[in-house]
């Protein structure tokens, strides 16, 4: 059972048994995990707890009789559920548990009846319905609910079934027998009740000698035999799928009568059977149920010829009752047998594989009676010739042509083309699926495997390339099952072949990872990226609604053609998203997909702070079938939030760099101004220390060894599912490892990076109104005479009007500090930033202990490598370990 079942399975029952609150289903998932052993079902072991049950319960016959009931359904693991069962009634904690939790919602559906009742329960005095009116109604929905009860006549099943199947096959209706088939009962071989075709006088058969009664009694068991009412022994009606009555005249000789009950339960088995072949013949039950009632009709043929054969002797007036009793015999197993099957398959309303499973475990049930055993075998191969001539198709070819929807996989119209657009498609898990009852118990195993085995070659095919398997044999039933095993196995072996060659080799896919993919969206084209931003940085800074997306198409394709990229052959496919959310919003929309916060979420309006183009900008790529199975939308996604990640990155990392180049201006201050620029100097530069240890982190010890990995697994990869799995991986613990799975983490980083862009803006402000005051002051010294050139005077008084110029400017600069509350704004900044940088390295260090997420620790050993952070570290732990130190003694 899958962790997916598991989980639905648990929460399933918690909502049932109305448990809220509590640990969750978290806590039961992980026992259950751990705990889970295989519990394999024998006949012994299960009619044991079968017993032990009946002993146990209050009704046995009611539990055994609707045992027998879900078992000739044919209920999949019903034994497994009979044994949890037994299990519980040894546990009387549960037991007590379960009957006060029975006892509780009875008491809430009471009340909540009560409630409702209430409302209605007194009749308006303005009510025009009157008693006798109401009398009638009552009547009239007591016949409703009697009908409702009586089953549904076979020309409605019909057609809801042929309904249903060419809903599903629209362009191809299924053919249909002409009315005349099902409006002439008399061309069916069972009894025609109501209609007496015998029109000699009925001779009181009391009155006759016993010779007499004997010979005419016989010559009514032929007729019975066959389907035909005779004289003094006449068919019942039938009332629902009941089996076939007899009524045998009371003035028979007791003698002779006792023999004649033992030999009606061959009628009552031909009539069964006449009727199931009659009905599973129809198209709609589709073609397994036709080829088990064609299999069933040979066998009836030669019950037949057998009955012919007696009557012959009986005209010659040499067949008597114990004769006919004895001929009989051998028929009579048979006949049994084939009548248990038809009431099995139409009880559990079987059809495709279910039908073949029931015959599967009939067969098996029937070990050590030999000829049983070889009857159910004959119709078992019989019934699975259709159902494995689809198998075969599936398996050798990729191709699904199952109109009657009888086979295990089953096909949904889905759009490959919405793989690339859709974040939540579904296309390679809901394309095709299997559907679980229609598998048969034989092939349970095997059943991932055979859908696997056809989508591989169904994609090849849907890529213009016809694909047969070379080891293509025929698959025919038997008991060894290692025998389809093997084949299916070959067949599953060289589909994974075909298509993972096809990916690999043909469509390049390693060339896409990493020539593009890799060098684009992980940013491992260092050359590109230095021009791009570069040509870009002036546009991207602006609003995302002022951007041009075409001059940015352009400015990407000016640094592709000026860099080493322009050797990628796939590079025409990248193109540019300005996206609509911030990365944190991106991640939400993504984390709530598929649960109940998912609708708030994607409703919600969008943040008020207007993006930037930097915030917003994000690469995109267009990929093509069948490449977008591996890069879908999921994946591009997850690459494309690593990259709005770390591009913010390099251009806050770009903007410190840039104030530590416009701060060489204060080095022509005096001492005393440089004082008030020392600690926007020590801030800068730790700030420029975290950003490049953060992305260091994220290339060098998250992203390439993970993508190391990626390639060695690619490379042993077996079948597509393998390349999925290990690309998921790589994806999901890049995202992890990098803190984008974590909204906490993710938020104080981008506190983080908005403290650094606040501060690199602050500084160029101030950087930029001091060269422009130099500049100005500057231009009004060196260009306020324009006679000639400068004399020696004129050179020393120029000299000394600067030294006077440096020395304002200063004192200007001075001023302005003291003016704008330049010192208290630093502080500022170097609060905020120390206060989220301890926050961040605090959560961090939280989450590697409590996660086990060891590589987030590696963070912490690069920013605090000489212990600058450890003493207040410890401090915050010591003050949670004092805040929780109450809590203990409750717990």
């Amino acid at each position: 059972m899958s962790e997916f079942r598991i989980h639905h399975d648990v929460n399933e029952l918690l909502s049932l048994l109305c448990v809220h609150g509590g640990e969750g289903a978290e806590v039961y998932i992980d026992l259950l995990q751990k705990n889970r052993t295989p519990y394999v079902t024998t006949t012994v072991s299960a009619h044991s707890v079968k017993v032990k049950i009946a002993e146990f319960s209050r009704t046995p016959e009611d539990f055994l009789k609707k045992y027998d009931e879900l078992k000739s359904k044919n209920t999949r693991h019903l034994d497994s559920l009979v044994y949890l069962l037994s299990k519980l009634t040894e546990d009387k904690e549960t037991l007590q548990y379960l009957q006060q939790n029975a006892k509780e919602r009875a008491e809430l559906a009471a009340s909540a009846a009560t409630s409702s009742s209430t409302n209605f329960s007194i009749p308006s005095s303005t009510s025009k319905i009157s008693v006798q009116e109401l009398e009638e109604l009552r009547k009239q929905l007591g016949s409703v609910t009697a009908n409702s009860s009586v089953q549904q006549p076979l020309e409605l099943t019909r057609k809801i079934l042929r309904d249903k199947q060419n809903r599903k096959n629209s362009g191809q209706p299924i053919p249909v027998f002409p009315s005349w088939v099902y409006d002439r009962p008399a061309l069916i071989g069972d009894f025609l009740i109501g209609t007496s075709l015998s029109t000699d006088t009925t001779v009181p058969i009391g009155t006759l000698p016993l010779a007499s009664q004997e010979s005419m009694i016989v010559e009514d068991l032929l007729y019975a035999l066959i389907g035909v009412d005779g004289r003094y022994i006449t068919a019942q009606p039938l009332i629902g799928r009941q089996n076939r009555a007899f009524s045998v005249d009371p003035n028979l000789d007791l003698s002779i009568k006792e023999l004649v009950t033992r030999i009606l339960p061959v009628a009552t088995s031909y009539s069964a059977v006449t009727r199931f072949i009659e009905e599973k013949s129809s198209f709609e039950y589709g073609q397994v149920n036709h080829a088990l009632a064609a299999a069933m009709r040979t066998l009836i043929k030669e019950y037949m010829i057998l009955i012919t054969q007696l009557e012959h002797l009986q005209r010659q007036g040499l067949l008597s009752l114990q004769k006919l009793w004895f001929y009989i015999q051998p028929t009579m197993r048979t006949l049994e047998i084939l009548a248990s099957l038809a009431t099995s398959v139409d009880k559990g309303e079987c059809m495709g594989g279910s039908t073949l499973s029931l015959l599967h475990d009939k067969t098996f049930n029937y070990t050590g009676d030999s000829q049983a055993q070889e009857l159910c075998l004959y119709l078992t191969k019989a019934a699975s010739v259709p159902y494995f001539e689809i198998l075969e198709k599936w398996i050798y070819r990729g191709i699904i042509n199952d109109p009657y929807s009888e086979f295990m996989v089953e096909e949904h119209e889905l759009q490959k083309e919405k793989i690339q657009e859709d974040y939540n498609d579904k296309y390679w898990d809901q394309r095709y699926t299997v559907v679980q009852q229609q598998i048969p118990s034989f092939l349970q195993k095997m059943a991932d495997k055979i859908l696997s085995t056809g989508k591989y070659l169904n994609v090849v095919r849907e890529c213009g390339r016809d694909v047969t398997c070379p080891v293509a044999k025929e698959v025919i039933y038997t008991l060894k099952e290692r025998a389809y095993v093997e084949q299916i196995e070959k067949a599953y072996n060289y589909a994974s072949k075909v298509l993972l060659d096809f990916l690999m080799e043909e469509k390049e896919l390693m060339a896409h990872l990493s020539r593009s993919i890799k060098h684009y969206f992980l940013m491992d084209q260092g050359d590109f990226f230095v021009h791009f931003m570069d040509l870009t940085e002036e546009e991207l800074k602006k609003p995302v609604d002022d951007i041009i997306t075409t001059r940015l198409e352009a400015l990407l394709e000016l640094a592709l053609r000026m860099s080493t990229a322009n050797t990628d052959p796939f590079k025409d496919d990248l193109k540019i998203d300005l996206m609509p959310h911030d990365l944190i919003t991106q991640l939400l929309r993504v984390l709530a997909i598929e649960t109940k916060q998912e609708k708030a979420i994607i409703s919600a309006d969008p943040t008020e702070l207007t993006l930037s183009g930097l915030e917003a900008f994000s690469f995109d790529y267009i990929v093509k079938w069948p490449l977008s199975l591996i890069i879908n939308r999921k994946a591009l996604t997850r690459y494309q939030m690593l990259f709005r990640h770390m591009f913010y990155c390099k251009h806050v990392e770009r903007q410190l760099c840039n104030v530590w180049i416009s701060n060489k201006t204060a080095k022509q201050f005096s001492l005393h101004s440089a004082k008030w620029f020392a600690g926007a100097f020590t801030l800068r530069q730790r700030m420029l220390n975290f950003v490049q240890n953060i992305q260091y982190y994220m290339m060098f010890e998250v992203m390439e060894p993970t993508w190391h990995i990626l390639e060695k697994n690619l490379k042993l990869a077996s079948n597509i599912d393998d390349v999925l799995s290990h690309h998921t991986s790589f994806l999901d613990n890049c995202l992890k490892d990098c803190m984008l799975t974590n909204p906490e983490l993710l938020k104080i980083f981008s506190k983080l990076m908005s403290v650094c862009v606040m501060f690199t803006n602050c500084m160029q402000r101030f950087t930029e109104s001091m060269k422009l005051d130099n500049e100005m002051d500057r231009l009004t010294l060196e260009h306020g005479t324009m006679l000639g050139p400068p004399t020696e005077e004129e050179r020393a008084e120029e000299t000394a009007k600067r030294k006077l110029t440096n020395k304002l400017l200063a004192e200007h600069a001075d001023n302005l500090h003291l003016t704008s509350g330049f010192e208290a704004t630093i502080n500022k900044f170097d609060s905020n930033f120390s206060t989220h940088l301890l926050d961040l390295l605090d959560k961090l260090s939280v989450y590697s202990t409590n996660d086990c997420e060891h590589s987030m620790l590696n963070i912490i050993y690069r920013l605090d490598f000489n212990g600058f952070y450890t003493e207040r570290l410890e401090h915050m732990s010591a003050e949670r370990s004092q805040k929780a130190a109450p809590l203990l003694p409750r717990l």
